[in-house]
């Protein structure tokens, strides 16, 4: 497997992230050898869901008013609906996920975390996926949307839902690898994004 050693890792989630879309992910990232934190504006313990059920509590290694993006190499998004729905208000959280793309570094997003990616104004002309509900949503916001388990776009990792989690921890790890090993296009190489939409409101 492609290792990760000593890569840190953010993984950002508010209450209502879906559990195995977190817990997985993160087993595949320190069994690769990368560090893990999780980043949250709730403080101490974050609420994780097995789907409609509320699920066990997750520390929170890093709150979200004191966490910056230059101290981490790779940034993962789980999915669930209340957690991309909340951290798509909050401008911190907005603020640290486009710093990741305006860095270039590699992100991982799965089923409704891109949610979050729309309000950050980086989907605009990605090849992406996820939960079906958010095609129309990415379509609008500029992405081509597929139907496929895992889709790698210049650094940028998605998948649909908890069943893909095989395929979307390999392309994870191999997309952090090789964001890491600067294989992947600098920022001044990315797709431009689209004038801030939020403006325009």
């Amino acid at each position: 497997m492609t290792k990760l050693d000593g890569m840190r890792v953010a993984i950002l989630v508010a209450d209502g992230f879906e559990l195995s879309e977190l817990l997985e992910p993160r087993k595949a990232l320190e069994q690769a050898g990368a560090e893990t934190f999780v980043v949250s504006p709730s403080r101490d313990q974050v609420q994780g869901m097995n789907h409609f059920d509320k699920g066990q509590m997750l520390h929170v290694d890093v709150t979200l008013d004191q966490v910056d993006a230059d101290d981490y190499e790779a940034l993962l998004l789980p999915g669930g609906v209340a957690n991309p729905d909340r951290l798509r208000t909050i401008a911190e959280a907005v603020d640290f996920v486009r710093a990741f793309f305006d860095a270039g570094k590699p992100v991982a997003a799965i089923c409704h975390a891109p949610w979050t990616l729309i309000e950050a104004d980086v989907v605009d002309g990605r090849k992406m996926t996820s939960w079906p509900s958010l095609q129309t949503d990415l379509l609008n916001a500029g992405a081509q949307w597929v139907d496929q388990e895992v889709v790698e776009d210049n650094g940028l990792v998605t998948s649909r839902k908890p069943a893909d989690l095989p395929a979307f921890n390999r392309k994870m790890v191999e997309a952090f690898a090789e964001g890491r090993n600067g294989s992947e296009a600098s920022a001044s190489q990315r797709k431009p994004q689209r004038e801030d939409r939020r403006e325009q409101r």
